[in-house]
């Protein structure tokens, strides 16, 4: 893979740059502006070395079609005002552009393509498409490792038609990735949260072989709880996965890797009620699971003590509703403590995950965070992506 760090020659060159600027959007509002953070460093890099810079991304799932409300135009303007730059956005049909069309200012130096999603081509891998694309350009950069686990022709087929590198986040995020799956400092632990278990199985399994400790929390843990006996209310749950924990906890006792999962619970009889402790024999029926307990998270704080490495991806509970965040927040502060001091390496990901991170402002506390949702999970199943390996 080359890396578009390394290279020299970049003054006045076009540059296509595909970035993940998907952010939450409320009302023409966005709600969430991590993403927008994260790409700053490419682009400044890039404007420092005096590169013509075509931006692509996507909002939503406009499903082919243009969607006014899924336009990139709050997006190019908060932008601008990070960066102190005028940035125009191109609502012209790709199709009818022509590389003399761009830059004609002498002073523009970033110019964003209207959402690439309006066009079917895009989601289809077109080869068509991602050709009349590199004819915009000189050299492509993705650093929307986020998107890479799609087949888009924008992330994947473009790279047939131009020099092609990977940006500064894309690489920041498999060297992240890859202490976690390959350069380990062992004891090694991952904690994973989420409502389904059957999703998240092939990165258990995958995981085990490498991992001492895996912390299963959220809605997940409560099939474990309830594959062990105990009775879980009211709580998510999904049916017919009793083969799945049987398998994982086999897996694991031939890999000597720990499953760890709740001793006690906070529960609640909705979603928006006050928090209840209980130790697991005391549930009844119509309790809902919504965090761990004290006794689990001194537990987890004791396992991420003797850790040198962690991965966190899931909350442990229904942080939504601050009764039920203190879990995940006691995970977070426990990381948090140790980064200070250098005595771990801590890599965060999800969209949840980031949420919690962000309600404590904790964000710049771990060594990495990852923004991926889709391409950090398949990574962690050991898939191979189609953007990466295209890159390479």
């Amino acid at each position: 893979m080359k890396y578009i760090k390394d290279q020299k020659n970049l003054y006045d060159k076009r540059v296509l740059l595909r970035l993940d600027l998907n952010v939450p959007l409320k009302n023409g509002v966005i709600t969430d502006q991590t993403r927008i953070d994260k790409i700053l460093p490419i682009i400044n890099f890039l404007l420092e070395k005096k590169s013509r810079i075509l931006i692509i991304s996507h909002v939503g799932r406009p499903k082919g079609k243009v969607n006014k409300n899924l336009s990139l135009q709050p997006i190019c303007e908060n932008l601008e005002k990070k960066i102190h730059q005028k940035i125009s956005l191109i609502k012209q049909n790709i199709f009818d552009l022509k590389k003399e069309d761009l830059f004609k200012d002498p002073e523009t130096q970033i110019a964003f393509l209207e959402n690439i999603r309006f066009y079917k081509e895009e989601e289809k891998n077109d080869s068509n498409f991602s050709k009349h694309l590199a004819k915009l350009a000189d050299i492509f950069v993705n650093d929307a490792f986020s998107c890479s686990h799609r087949a888009h022709a924008s992330v994947n087929k473009i790279t047939k038609f131009l020099p092609s590198y990977a940006g500064l986040q894309l690489e920041a995020e498999i060297k992240a990735l890859k202490k976690v799956t390959s350069e380990i400092k062992k004891p090694i632990t991952c904690i994973i949260g989420g409502s389904k278990i059957s999703s998240k199985i092939g990165i258990i399994k995958n995981l085990i072989p490498k991992f001492d400790n895996i912390i299963i929390v959220g809605g997940m843990a409560n099939n474990i709880l309830s594959f062990k006996g105990n009775l879980v209310g009211k709580s998510l749950k999904e049916n017919d996965c009793d083969s799945i924990i049987e398998d994982i906890f086999k897996t694991s006792k031939a890999n000597s890797c720990s499953i760890i999962y709740p001793e006690d619970v906070l529960v609640g009889k909705s979603m928006e009620d006050k928090s209840k402790f209980k130790e697991l024999e005391e549930i009844v029926d119509d309790d809902l699971i919504l965090d761990i307990g004290p006794k689990t998270i001194n537990k987890i704080k004791n396992i991420i003590e003797t850790s040198k490495t962690v991965l966190w991806n899931g909350p442990a509970g229904y942080f939504e509703n601050p009764n039920f965040a203190n879990g995940s927040f006691e995970i977070a502060k426990k990381i948090i403590e140790k980064n200070k001091k250098n005595s771990i390496y801590s890599v965060a990901g999800g969209g949840d995950t980031i949420a919690v991170l962000n309600q404590i402002k904790a964000i710049n506390n771990f060594n990495f965070v990852s923004t991926a949702g889709g391409a950090f999970l398949e990574y962690l199943e050991g898939k191979e992506l189609p953007g990466i390996k295209a890159l390479n």
